[in-house]
């Protein structure tokens, strides 16, 4: 669940921690800082992980986005769950012009269904460097198909070109919000609100 903070007035404001996931070099790091700094740069690999923060003021609520961009390369991957660990949200990256990145992608999926159940995390596919289309070997169907099949978010991007990179970040922050709404408790005539207790307990995980 995320922190929430209700200010005076009537719209909350939230704090997600959101995690970018996926092989070195499918463009991790530049599509965070084309999202927070609106800029484009060939970053050197990540070492370990790095951070970012970025600030939404929308109608329905204020989120803070916790982003934390993960190493790519094997050598970090024992260390990586301690970064997820919390996670509201995650970003499986990979490159079209790279089929390999595409079924690393589907291993990092594996890994966070061994730590989440399925409403506690939004996690979006993401098919970066479009701008490479000429290279393409993954499809937009190819993905389109598997996130589908996986109940996942799905879009294509190009941190390069700024193509969609906003609208992903957008798409999970709506999800985020959506589930929000469906998990707060209704108001009783009272003024007071209402928590059915037959929904509380444990949750076990299955297999």
């Amino acid at each position: 669940m995320a922190q929430t903070v209700t200010p005076e007035g009537p719209r909350p404001s939230h704090m997600y921690k959101l995690v970018l996931l996926g092989s070195m070099s499918v463009g991790k790091s530049s599509l965070a800082y084309r999202y927070v700094k609106n800029d484009f740069r060939e970053l050197l690999p990540t070492v370990g992980c790095s951070f970012f923060t970025q600030i939404l003021e929308l109608d329905e609520a204020t989120v803070k986005f916790e982003i934390w961009d993960t190493a790519g390369q094997e050598k970090y991957q024992s260390v990586c769950h301690l970064y997820y660990r919390d996670a509201h949200a995650a970003l499986l990256v990979y490159d079209i012009a790279n089929k390999q990145t595409f079924s690393r992608a589907k291993l990092w999926l594996e890994e966070l269904e061994k730590k989440f159940l399925p409403d506690e995390i939004v996690i979006a596919l993401v098919g970066n460097k479009t701008d490479l289309a000429a290279e393409r070997e993954v499809t937009t169907e190819e993905g389109e198909d598997f996130a589908r099949t996986k109940g996942l978010l799905f879009m294509e991007t190009s941190a390069k070109s700024n193509h969609q990179v906003n609208d992903v970040f957008m798409a999970v922050v709506q999800e985020l919000l959506r589930r929000e709404r469906e998990k707060a408790p209704r108001p009783s005539p009272h003024g007071r609100s209402t928590v059915d207790l037959r929904t509380s307990g444990t949750r076990t995980r299955c297999c």
